[in-house]
């Protein structure tokens, strides 16, 4: 648990949103060399990606202040808390996805062919960040014991974030990193072969979608009102977040359905 990367006097550089900040270059460096390879307009692609970042770690902040209002409004020293905080990925995703699809139709971009360059960019970027919320000890992992169970000993950030010191934990942010590596390989080899301009974007929110499914049951920071359906064990439980997944997963494939549909169409 590395919290804080550099302090020099009144500097402080936290890991956490170093590697967010990584996350995003990285993600922007490949939107851009994708955009010229595809024959699009690379400035106007990197502007809408850089104002949908914008948008979706403000939605990101919004959905997780929503989910406990009450207790914002209560302690609101708090908010300073959640100005650090990441937020809610889903919802960040959401508003993101929706603020992109009016971008590109005000500014004429070919929508679903950006989206296509976009949805591996998202996947490597959240990798990254990933990576920053196992150093920041937010988003932890359950109690186990399993060889590679990750222990948390820094009390600034237990401070912050609410961690288990001390305990074996599911080291479930590195889980989800690696998971997002591989969906940016996925997605990369997708778009190098793809039949319809969506289908890249259409198979992200369906990959994720099952990575986040799948790494929910892992979690060990998620208070009970965060569960639709609690049972006496986490797999036999149904948080929010999956249910989300599961619509997701849906709409994934039926985006992908009617795509491919109308690509058929139009041939």
């Amino acid at each position: 648990m590395f919290p804080i990367l550099v302090k020099i006097g009144p500097l402080t550089i936290h890991t956490y949103g170093f590697m967010m900040a990584v996350g995003v270059a990285f993600g922007l460096w490949f939107i851009y060399v994708q955009a010229k390879k595809a024959g699009l307009d690379a400035n106007r692609i990197m502007d809408a990606a850089f104002y949908t970042i914008i948008v979706s770690l403000v939605g990101a902040k919004l959905i997780l202040f929503l989910s406990d209002a009450g207790y914002y409004i209560e302690y609101p020293k708090e908010l300073f808390a959640l100005a650090r905080s990441g937020g809610v990925f889903q919802g960040g995703l959401t508003f993101g996805t929706i603020f992109a699809l009016w971008y590109f139709h005000r500014k004429k971009i070919p929508t679903w062919k950006a989206a296509d360059l976009i949805a591996p960019a998202l996947a490597l970027g959240h990798g990254f960040g990933r990576i920053g919320c196992f150093s920041a000890g937010c988003c932890y992992g359950s109690e186990c014991a399993a060889p590679w169970a990750a222990v948390f000993k820094n009390e600034y950030a237990s401070e912050l974030t609410g961690v288990h010191l001390h305990t074996p934990l599911h080291p479930v942010q590195l889980y989800e990193a690696a998971l997002n590596f591989l969906n940016f390989g996925v997605l990369f080899l997708i778009l190098k072969k793809k039949k319809f301009d969506g289908q890249v974007f259409a198979f992200y929110i369906i990959n994720y979608s099952v990575i986040r499914f799948f790494t929910e049951y892992f979690r060990g920071d998620h208070p009970d009102k965060v569960y639709f359906i609690r049972g006496a064990s986490a797999f036999s439980s149904l948080s929010y977040p999956q249910l989300f997944c599961v619509l997701g997963l849906v709409g994934g494939a039926v985006l992908a359905f009617i795509l491919k549909r109308r690509k058929r169409a139009q041939s």
